[in-house]
């Protein structure tokens, strides 16, 4: 299996894993930024069968994936939802994580041996776009995970400072 075909099924595995994540998830915040997550993708999986069809001479959009999740957590806050309502889905988020970033480091990978600069650019977009896609799955894993993060036990509560 070439590169194309290899990053082409990655990238259909990973828009069907958020649309899974997003239809899932009882947070209508959330479902919108899995629904982002898979629409961008699928443009990586187009881009990827230009690339195999065509070869150079590409272009590709920059995602804004990462800016309106941003405001989707602002949103969330606002709104008072509260951490904890996703944590069936940790192990999801945290399968997730790590395949956004092994996805970044094949692509990074891939680019470091490509001779031809357009195909090696597209490739290092791409690599960026799945960094900012950890970003925001690390994003919902914190605001998930939140309650199991945080102290509570009153014993604890009266700690001075020495």
């Amino acid at each position: 299996m070439n590169i194309f075909d290899y990053a082409m099924q990655m990238e259909l595995d990973g828009k069907e894993f958020y649309e899974k994540l997003a239809e899932e998830s009882d947070t209508e915040g959330l479902k919108t930024i899995f629904r982002w997550m898979a629409v961008d993708e699928r443009k990586h999986y187009d881009l990827f069968r230009q690339m195999k069809e065509q070869g150079a001479s590409l272009s590709m959009a920059d995602s804004d994936a990462l800016d309106r999740a941003k405001n989707v957590f602002a949103k969330l806050q606002e709104q008072g939802a509260t951490p904890g309502s996703e944590t069936n889905s940790l192990d999801a988020y945290k399968y997730a994580m790590k395949v956004e970033a092994d996805s970044a480091t094949l692509y990074e990978e891939a680019a470091a041996k490509e001779t031809r600069q357009e195909i090696k650019d597209i490739l290092l977009r791409i690599a960026i776009e799945e960094r900012k896609h950890l970003n925001i799955i690390e994003n919902v894993f914190e605001f998930v995970n939140a309650p199991n993060q945080n102290l509570v036990w009153g014993e604890f509560s009266n700690l001075k400072e020495f």
